[in-house]
């Protein structure tokens, strides 16, 4: 295996041409094969990632879900002002209303406990593709060849793990499987909020400019990682310090200028880039449709259910901007695909590699079924995809629903012999979601909550009756009885009662008299089939797209990057701006004087009064652009960016933050499947922008002592 990985990156090294220079999501261990230099990197290869002394990606953070960097010796944190927005929801009340307001501590002593929030530097990454593979032998069978790697994946990181609360690992599969890294991480359980812009700041436009050019929008917020006085990450308490990274990021010196080499270090959470054209079709044709409509439904029961309530609406705050992010995304990915026919183009770029694949007898024998073997496990999607859709979407049936499902489903996972459990299932993740239960209770607004579940049950009602769920047909033809009588007398309100009932048997949770858990019973076969049916799928699939890739391999022999799976990665590209269409020119910088002209004074663009004061009497500091004779807001560069990337450092060629990554452009929403040299574009604050909002209009002058010195 170790003999395919390095002949992947010999073809990496010695066809660099065959790919844009600006493409790939690159692991760091492909550093070394980009020839950064020829375009304009000014450090080595090792001054970005070495695993043997301090270097840049020891000052990069992950936060579960978005990315971030250490930018002062004391802890202090940078990422977007939608990665902390959760931390800001949950802290929120009426009386504070942190998300409209922002927050600002005036001392270490009144930073807020970003509730829910870690904190995770990377210590080790390292190639055990041997050792994995190894555990499932020859198995021939995908399922349970699929069965015995996640077996060993889980022992592996366990072992690492051990009693620590403070470590985590994760063995990731790259290339479908071909390769799999070991990345070990601090965690940090201590993370404080230090300053959060007002809204009007922090996400000036809202949707009507998210995914958009021009953007003026100042997506920031500063946090702070705390550790224990022995170094654990520990949790919150008065006692813990500030850590004290290996590395953190220096404040450029010079202004971001148009053709500017830039890098972004960060965490994109998941690409398509090696799909074939079955699952191009299925999610443009059937799955990012059906979120669209879905999505856009819940969101209108959102808005009425919360109309009149300020406490609803900071409930479900965090909910809504998912929601409502994700289905801006995909109906973009609609337009952009339709538009530019790209489901055709997959197809003619098969139908070519077909022919190469047939003029080769042994190329024919080994991969010649692989395309129409792939769409053969689509087309078995079909047959229950009303269920499938319906069971999917259980995650929006309401907070107590999702909670009684998930005891319900953990304590029957339990229950089974161990050659029948998912693979995954530990009694150490039990204890993990018993940890973090209480944090679903932040987004629970009982009125959205019976709103979710009865439109749930209206759509198991409305299933056609070759996917009946007839287990429930007795409570779908009692809906609204139902709602009241799962939510008048329940006690699954209370965190702790529901944290207690992880330790009960299944026949103990069903004699509670707790309608939702009668619910969370009738439905479990159904779900367990169901995940059943996705784990074949997805054992199978996988499979087939390994020998897919490898028949890319025979036919282009192309330097090959792996998709996106949320573990670190580095990308690169010169600042630029870009021609959406006929006559249209977008320059790739966005001004203060921007944001005045788009101030209405309603939201979304309702900009704070004295951002207006500064402006009027050109109170910049030392924040001016001189090129633009303005401060410098956003910007857009070409650097590969997806979900995950959020609030990733951008660094100048010599490894200085310029800014953070917080968007990419509507006109390439289609990039998660394949890069666009003409149009995508990864959109970002200035860091300059941050600094003077944090110095000028918040008065924290501190901060930027803090991150810059005497400078």
């Amino acid at each position: 295996m170790k003999r395919c990985i390095a002949a992947l990156l010999l073809f990496i090294s010695l066809c660099p041409f065959l790919i844009h220079a600006e493409e790939g999501m690159w692991l760091l261990s492909q550093l070394d094969q980009l020839n950064l230099k020829q375009y304009g990197l000014k450090l080595k290869p090792s001054d970005i990632y070495n695993p043997d002394k301090p270097s840049i990606t020891d000052a990069i953070v992950w936060l579960g879900g978005c990315s971030a960097s250490f930018v002062s010796p004391e802890g202090l944190i940078v990422t977007n002002h939608h990665c902390a927005f959760g931390a800001l929801q949950r802290a929120s009340s009426e009386e504070h209303d942190y998300i409209t307001d922002g927050f600002l501590a005036k001392t270490r002593a009144n930073e807020l406990e970003a509730i829910g929030m870690n904190a995770y530097v990377l210590q080790e990454m390292k190639d055990i593709t041997d050792d994995i593979l190894k555990s499932a032998g020859a198995i021939d069978d995908p399922v349970e060849r699929d069965r015995i790697i996640k077996e060993t994946i889980k022992a592996t990181t366990e072992a690492i793990e051990g009693d620590r609360d403070d470590v985590y690992a994760r063995i990731a599969d790259m290339y479908n499987g071909k390769q799999y890294i070991l990345f070990v991480y601090k965690r940090y359980q201590d993370v404080r909020v230090v300053y959060a812009p007002p809204r009007s700041i922090g996400n000036y436009g809202d949707e009507i400019d998210n995914w958009m050019w021009p953007r003026h929008c100042g997506d920031f917020t500063f946090l702070r990682a705390y550790m224990a006085p022995d170094g654990s990450g520990a949790r919150y308490s008065p006692d813990n310090v500030p850590v004290a990274p290996k590395s953190y990021l220096k404040v450029a010196k010079q202004d971001v200028k148009d053709g500017d080499f830039t890098f972004i270090l960060g965490f994109p959470g998941s690409t398509t880039r090696f799909r074939t054209s079955s699952s191009l079709r299925w999610n443009l044709n059937y799955s990012y449709p059906e979120i669209v409509h879905e999505y856009k439904e819940i969101l209108t029961l959102l808005d009425d259910v919360t109309r009149d309530s300020k406490e609803g609406q900071i409930r479900v705050a965090r909910l809504k901007a998912g929601l409502e992010n994700t289905m801006k995304n995909f109906q973009g990915r609609i337009e952009s695909m339709t538009k530019t026919n790209f489901l055709e183009r997959k197809i003619e770029f098969e139908s070519e590699l077909t022919n190469f694949i047939n003029e080769n007898p042994d190329l024919k024998q080994k991969y010649g079924a692989v395309l129409s073997q792939i769409q053969a496990l689509y087309d078995t999607l079909e047959m229950t995809k009303a269920q499938d859709d319906v069971l999917q979407m259980l995650r929006f049936s309401g907070t107590l629903p999702e909670i009684a499902v998930s005891i319900y489903g953990a304590v029957r996972e339990r229950e089974k012999p161990d050659s029948l459990r998912n693979p995954e299932f530990s009694e150490r993740n039990i204890e993990k979601a018993k940890e973090k239960l209480h944090l679903h209770y932040y987004g629970y607004y009982e009125p959205a909550d019976r709103a979710m579940l009865t439109r749930m049950l209206k759509q198991v009602a409305a299933l056609p009756d070759d996917q009946r769920l007839s287990e429930l047909d007795d409570i779908v033809a009692h809906i609204d009885g139902f709602v009241a009588s799962a939510y008048d007398s329940t006690k699954l309100d209370n965190s702790e009662f529901a944290e207690a009932l992880y330790d009960k048997s299944s026949a103990e949770l069903e004699a509670l008299g707790e309608p939702l858990f009668t619910l969370a019973a009738r439905m479990y076969s159904a779900r367990d089939a169901y995940h059943k049916r996705q784990e074949k799928f997805a054992a199978n699939i996988t499979n087939l797209r390994r020998r897919y890739i490898d028949a890319l391999y025979a036919w282009k022999g192309t330097a090959l990057y792996p998709d996106a799976n949320g573990t670190m990665r580095f990308t690169y590209g010169n600042v630029a701006g870009y021609k959406p269409a006929d006559a249209v020119c977008y320059k790739p910088f966005t001004t203060l004087k921007g944001v005045i002209e788009k101030n209405t004074g309603v939201v979304p663009f309702n900009m704070p009064p004295k951002l207006q004061e500064l402006y009027d009497a050109k109170d910049y500091g030392i924040w001016t652009n001189p090129q633009l004779n303005d401060i410098c807001v956003n910007f857009t560069h070409r650097c590969d960016i997806t979900g995950g990337n959020s609030g990733s450092a951008v660094m100048n060629a010599k490894g200085e933050l310029i800014g953070l990554a917080f968007d990419g452009n509507y006109e390439a929403m289609s990039s998660d499947w394949q890069y666009d040299y003409d149009l995508q574009r990864t959109i970002s604050v200035d860091i300059r922008y941050v600094l003077f909002i944090t110095e000028k209009f918040a008065g924290a002058g501190y901060l930027v002592k803090e991150m810059m010195g005497n400078k």
